[in-house]
């Protein structure tokens, strides 16, 4: 989120942040927006019996904003597919691996524990499928042999901050869509890994 507050400061994503939501009344990104002069709100999810529930009042809450595009940034929760399809083809995420490898948790020491070479992160739209949305943005760190989960996770995160960005700018400016559950750029079909990030 603080990644995103910067980049439009800096005129890089020619964007109005219109609201940061959280499920967590403590969560320190609130605190942040409010600091930056952006709107907050918190939907927290322990005051609901159901995700159901829970997501229908987020939707709502998310629709006040009228927003173009939907980031998830550092949101832990899985969303129903009613929430998912009611903001089908502008609904983003990124995801610490190179997808279709390693959806869920602990990717970087399953990379690890499978001997792989390379690590990163995906920006990809979010579908019903868990992490299965189609990719559109990658950037990739060597693994080396001192290498720790956690050590991977310190090289990938500035490469994070740099690909989420860059992936909403292309939406925004309509470049980049969903169509027909694929990631279009340009007209074209993107890579079943999307873009790989040149730094």
């Amino acid at each position: 989120m603080e990644a995103f507050i910067a980049a439009t400061a800096r005129g890089e994503l020619d964007a109005h942040i219109a609201a940061v939501i959280s499920n967590r009344p403590n969560a320190e990104g609130l605190a942040i927006a409010s600091a930056a002069g952006i709107a907050t709100r918190c939907v927290d999810h322990t005051q609901y019996s159901s995700r159901e529930a829970f997501d229908t009042d987020l939707a709502k809450a998310v629709n006040e904003a009228n927003p173009d595009l939907v980031i998830l940034a550092g949101f832990m929760r899985i969303l129903t597919d009613t929430f998912v399809q009611h903001f089908e083809g502008r609904l983003l995420n990124i995801h610490p691996s190179l997808l279709p490898k390693y959806p869920g948790l602990h990717t970087h020491q399953r990379a690890l524990d499978a001997g792989d070479t390379h690590a990163g992160a995906t920006v990809h739209y979010v579908t019903c499928e868990l992490d299965g949305g189609p990719p559109v943005l990658q950037a990739t760190v060597d693994i080396d042999a001192e290498d720790t989960a956690a050590s991977l996770a310190k090289k990938i995160l500035p490469l994070e901050h740099k690909i989420y960005p860059t992936a909403a700018k292309w939406h925004l400016e309509g470049r980049l869509k969903l169509l027909g559950g694929a990631a279009i750029m340009d007209g074209e079909p993107l890579p079943a890994t999307g873009y790989l990030w040149q730094s």
